[in-house]
């Protein structure tokens, strides 16, 4: 049984996120994406898989960068699939993430686009 605190609502991803990102805890960032989950980062390039995501945000949260919470924007629901978004809080282009409702009722990200590139940068 996981020690964390799971996503019972696909809002809850970020604030979990968050928290965990702040807390410098790279094992439970990953363990809101499912195994064999797409991360765009960094910028153009793709992190694929759980365990890849983890050894990822080791590296990020060595830095020890600071996240603020951002107001989610409605979420677009589709059975067990979720689309939910966040403005950037420096008003900078959108975040985006799929989720999947596991068979617990929790979610999970499958898909996170947490910048967007311009086309041509």
């Amino acid at each position: 049984m996981s020690p964390y605190e799971k996503a019972m609502r696909p809002e809850d991803i970020t604030r979990l996120f968050v928290e965990r990102s702040n807390a410098g805890d790279a094992a439970g960032v990953a363990a809101l994406y499912e195994e064999d989950a797409v991360l765009a980062y960094p910028p153009g390039s793709r992190t694929v898989g759980r365990e890849a995501i983890r050894e990822l945000w080791e590296k990020v949260l060595a830095h020890r960068p600071h996240f603020e919470q951002e107001q989610p924007l409605p979420t677009l629901l589709n059975g067990d699939l979720a689309l939910t978004a966040t403005p950037p809080k420096d008003g900078t282009g959108a975040r985006a993430q799929v989720a999947r409702r596991q068979p617990d009722g929790s979610w999970l990200r499958v898909l996170d686009q947490p910048e967007f590139v311009s086309p041509g940068e």
